[in-house]
């Protein structure tokens, strides 16, 4: 089973148990849960659920992992030619990790995964 969220003007595919790395949330600390309602798709084995444009009462479930660290660092170079004007900055985004725990869809049966062992006999 997996689900399409929205969070941050972002679209992110989410399994139970996957890391996913979102925008920074201030104020959050490791092991505190979190909950995303914007869930654009979810897909149940053979079956699927689209949003227009979220699923009414579906959630995504997630436990923060780390906080906050910070992205790769970007630099800015501003040159200004025959001036001998030049600017140099840099910027380092910060992130939270997030595990997702589970994926409640009201009204979204699952299929089941068929055994290899009776197709065998």
């Amino acid at each position: 089973m997996f689900a399409i969220i929205e969070d941050g003007s972002r679209q992110y595919r989410v399994e139970e148990g996957a890391q996913l790395t979102v925008d920074y949330r201030a104020g959050s600390e490791a092991g505190q849960s979190l909950s995303f309602d914007r869930v654009l798709l979810a897909n149940g084995g053979g079956n699927s659920l689209i949003g227009k444009p979220v699923i009414d009462g579906a959630t995504v479930e997630a436990e923060i992992v780390d906080p906050e660290f910070k992205g790769q660092k970007l630099e800015i170079q501003k040159i200004r030619r025959r001036k001998n004007s030049r600017t140099h900055t840099g910027h380092r985004q910060k992130h939270t990790t997030v595990r997702v725990t589970s994926i409640n869809v009201p009204g979204l049966e699952l299929a089941e995964a068929s055994s290899t062992d009776e197709s065998a006999d």
